[in-house]
């Protein structure tokens, strides 16, 4: 079985931005392949935003806000082989039901609706999905409809290897 990682954007911007939880990101992203990371298309424009907020309040200062938003563009731009998942209509709607069932905003519920619909069709192929954010909501919500979390805020390195095992 193999493990594909949804990261959303609370835990894709430690990638960019040092916070708790960017080491545990960081090792990620040497252990994984890109063509088996999963983002949401929004999530995306989210860690630009979460970027440019940091830089904004002066919690991290130009050359590292350049290179923090050089390297998201190198890591995610056409040519790399992630996954992105786009929010369309039927996708929204199925997502309705979370925001009340789980009290989550319209993102994390589509986000959750996501994640379950990608676990799916990896499930059919005998893989699962790891869904990695450090969203309250989130962690409280998925293992409630049968996913996977990971925190990097809260969870080690070396509880990230045991879950992706060898």
């Amino acid at each position: 079985m193999v493990l594909f990682p949804y990261l959303d954007a609370s835990a894709l911007a430690k990638r960019y931005v040092p916070e708790a939880g960017s080491l545990v990101v960081d090792h990620l992203f040497v252990r994984v392949p890109r063509d088996r990371m999963i983002v949401f298309a929004v999530g995306l424009t989210e860690v630009v935003s979460i970027i440019v907020r940091q830089h904004n309040a002066g919690l991290i200062g130009t050359t590292r806000y350049q290179h923090a938003l050089h390297s998201f563009r190198t890591e995610f731009n056409a040519s790399v082989p992630v996954r992105i998942v786009s929010a369309d209509g039927p996708l929204a709607e199925a997502a309705y039901g979370f925001v009340e069932t789980h009290s989550l905003n319209s993102t994390d519920a589509i986000i959750l609706r996501s994640a379950l619909d990608s676990a799916a069709v990896l499930r059919t192929a005998g893989d699962d999905l790891l869904l990695v954010t450090s969203d309250r909501r989130l962690l409280r919500a998925a293992p409630l409809e049968g996913l996977t979390v990971f925190n990097p805020e809260a969870q080690s390195i070396a509880d990230l290897d045991g879950i992706l095992g060898p």
